[in-house]
């Protein structure tokens, strides 16, 4: 166990950190200044001043796949994102995700490597004043405050680039870490419907948030 939690630092990272830092003390103690040294370089070398939102890329494929193959990250997504996620998947993924003009799905980079994506989906016919965000981060890095830096930067884009008044993301019902990250990020709960989702042989309710042009 003492392995477990050295070695998977993130868990131990964020809003757990205090939690994981006192059971460590506590039951612990031969080990606590081994892993508070580990874990303040790990903090210390992830500047999220440097995430940065691009255009994916061929050279992308080897960490896409390694990240978007769990379970984890499917679960909250739509069916387009596959599981298992192999090598096909990815190479037909960026290829979609390059070939618009102005590109509008990026990899949500750090220190040059692809640790997720987000994207922003123009809507049409009557709903055309209407954009969709859509995203996923890596699970080593969740709770680290990369998801709201990169809704951040996202949303300036959205609206600096397309004539839209309004974004909206549809959270799973389940998915409460993304539910906080939008309401953290100034989105606005507009409605929720119950099990209108169906995903892995049960139905979830949808969440409908969304942001809007000032």
């Amino acid at each position: 166990m003492i392995p477990y939690l050295f070695f998977n630092l993130p868990l131990c990272l964020g809003e757990n950190y205090f939690y994981c830092n006192l059971f460590i003390k506590n039951i612990f103690p031969l080990q606590y200044d081994y892993y508070v040294s580990i874990n303040l370089y790990e903090m210390n070398t992830l500047n999220l001043n440097q995430i940065t939102l691009r255009p994916w890329s061929i050279s992308d494929l080897e960490q896409l796949v390694e990240y978007a193959n769990n379970p984890k990250i499917s679960n909250n997504l739509t069916n387009a994102f596959p599981h298992p996620y192999l090598e096909e998947h990815g190479r037909r993924f960026i290829e979609f995700a390059t070939k618009d003009d102005p590109i509008h799905i990026f990899a949500i980079d750090l220190n040059g490597k692809a640790i997720g994506g987000i994207g922003v989906h123009p809507q049409s016919d009557i709903f055309c004043y209407n954009a969709e965000l859509g995203y996923w981060i890596a699970e080593p890095y969740w709770g680290q405050g990369i998801a709201t830096l990169a809704i951040q930067q996202i949303v300036e884009f959205a609206f600096n680039t397309f004539d839209i008044n309004r974004l909206f993301a549809r959270p799973f019902g389940s998915n409460l870490a993304s539910q906080k990250v939008l309401e953290k990020t100034g989105f606005i709960l507009e409605g929720r419907f119950e099990k209108t989702f169906f995903k892995n042989g049960q139905f979830e309710d949808e969440l409908i948030f969304a942001i809007r042009r000032k």
